[in-house]
């Protein structure tokens, strides 16, 4: 009977938590009927005013984890917060990007009549302290602004995204960079059938 309920607590410990479906609908504006016919779109990202896990603001966030790693041990969490920010631009916009041009068949570049604009305004960065003990999967909450490059500030279309999820593998995602690489992947990909269909 004890094998038992060990072995229960084992199962539901490895499912993990906080299940969730991606979801993505057009909230305001229409999708350019002539975006289909371009070869190509530009995508920039944004992550101003994003709120991070339990904290509304992500200063808060850094804040915190930066002290709580350095208290742990000296640097750690300076390295922590640097790798934060460093990992959007190495880890999280590309991984969005290569999923958007596979299912949208469209390149990215600069020069192009469209910009996407992703604008992060929440990521979950989840956890992971063993398959068999406790974990979380990372999500992301966000919105794509499709704007005319020569005039971004007129919006022709905003996509809402929610709860994007980020996991590894055979749960082998213990790096929160890789999480929420992840979830990006799994943004840009909707967001790229999005604009397909």
């Amino acid at each position: 009977m004890k094998y038992l309920k060990a072995l229960a607590v084992i199962i539901a410990l490895s499912i993990p938590a906080g299940s969730f479906a991606q979801k993505i609908k057009l909230i305001e504006g229409k999708i350019p009927a002539d975006l289909k016919k371009e070869k190509s779109v530009n995508i920039e990202f944004s992550y101003e005013n994003m709120g991070v896990g339990k904290f509304d603001k992500e200063e808060e966030y850094v804040a915190t984890k930066r002290e709580e790693y350095n208290n742990k041990e000296a640097g750690r969490g300076d390295k922590w917060a640097d790798n934060w920010v460093y990992d959007r631009e190495n880890r999280f916009e590309p991984r969005f990007i290569t999923l958007f041009k596979d299912y949208s068949k469209l390149n990215v570049e600069k020069d192009s009549r469209y910009t996407i604009i992703f604008h992060t305004v929440f990521t979950e960065p989840g956890f992971n302290v063993g398959i068999y003990f406790a974990n979380k999967s990372a999500y992301i909450d966000g919105e794509a602004l499709i704007v005319e490059t020569a005039d971004k500030n007129r919006v022709l279309a905003k996509l809402a995204v929610t709860k994007a999820p980020g996991r590894a593998a055979f749960g082998m995602d213990f790096d929160t960079g890789l999480r929420i690489g992840e979830s990006y992947a799994t943004a840009g990909r909707a967001v790229g059938k999005f604009i397909k269909k």
